[in-house]
């Protein structure tokens, strides 16, 4: 410091331009001054995924309920489609259990007719007459309907259309078997065994 400056007692030189704008380390670390006024805001980026989640959350049950509508109402459909067929089938069956009833009914008039006379005249031989005549009108009814005797007097004994009750006479043990006598007449219907032939067979 010169004399001139001890006898004046001025300050120091003053500060040179632009110095007003530098701030002090300390400044900066207590967080004033025009630095951190002008900070950028920092985002939570764990509030964001949050967020992001709960609204996944939230479309995933919307899709799920919609998924359950589908499903209840594709349910409830199928059950009405199931008793619709099941009333269906009912129905048919019952029709054609009526028609063949409806075509049962001359017979039945028949049989009247004939113990009516039979009772009447005490005669045995029209007794079996109207027997017969009605027998024939029941075979022919059935075989429109498909129902077929199986024929089974003398053919080889055949598992699939005869039951073998008995077996007849001294024939070889290992001869085939014949059926000897019908026990109880067997029928198809359609072409399917609907009752075998009960039989008695012989070994020849």
């Amino acid at each position: 410091m010169t004399d001139r400056e001890r006898k004046t007692g001025s300050d120091p030189a003053p500060r040179a331009a632009g110095d007003e704008g530098l701030e002090s380390p300390s400044s900066h670390a207590s967080g004033s001054g025009p630095l951190t006024s002008g900070a950028p805001r920092v985002i939570d980026k764990r509030e964001r995924g949050e967020s992001t989640l709960d609204e996944q959350l939230e479309s995933a049950k919307r899709e799920a309920a919609e998924h359950l509508d589908d499903l209840l109402r594709l349910k409830a459909e199928f059950e009405n489609y199931r008793k619709r067929v099941v009333k269906e089938q009912i129905a048919l069956v019952e029709r054609a259990s009526q028609q063949l009833v409806e075509r049962l009914m001359p017979v039945l008039d028949n049989f009247e007719l004939a113990l009516i006379a039979a009772d009447r005249t005490k005669d045995y031989d029209s007794l079996v007459r109207g027997v017969e005549i009605v027998y024939g009108e029941l075979m022919d009814l059935l075989h429109r309907e498909g129902l077929q005797k199986i024929e089974a007097l003398g053919k080889p004994f055949d598992p699939t259309q005869h039951e073998a009750v008995l077996e007849v006479g001294d024939g070889p043990a290992e001869g085939d078997p014949v059926v000897a006598e019908v026990v109880r007449n067997g029928y198809t219907l359609k072409g399917k065994v609907l009752r075998p032939a009960m039989v008695k067979v012989v070994r020849r």
